[in-house]
């Protein structure tokens, strides 16, 4: 086998690697119940208190209280197709 055949297989190798450890988190805020969708979670420096980047938004978000889990691949992209679609209000009773 060439060398190149055997570093192509190896680059190959380190990005499935890579690609299989990647972590994906649900942040939710206790007060208000909305959930959040993101690949890291950085301590903010206070007590209790996260950042990460929303990855629906862009945005960063900075929560005092929250709950963190981390999901799976698949419970991460649920989450964010759920989370674009526009929440459907009930329509008014007569």
């Amino acid at each position: 086998m060439n060398p190149t055949r055997i570093l192509v297989w190896m680059v190959g190798g380190l990005i499935a690697v890579a690609a299989g450890c990647a972590s994906y988190y649900k942040v939710t805020d206790p007060a208000s119940g909305k959930a959040y969708y993101t690949t890291k979670v950085n301590e903010a420096g206070q007590a209790g208190a996260v950042k990460f980047e929303d990855e629906k938004t862009g945005s960063t978000v900075t929560l005092q209280s929250s709950e963190v889990k981390e999901i799976s691949s698949d419970e991460f992209k649920a989450g964010l197709s759920s989370a674009a679609t526009p929440e459907s209000k009930p329509s008014p009773s007569k």
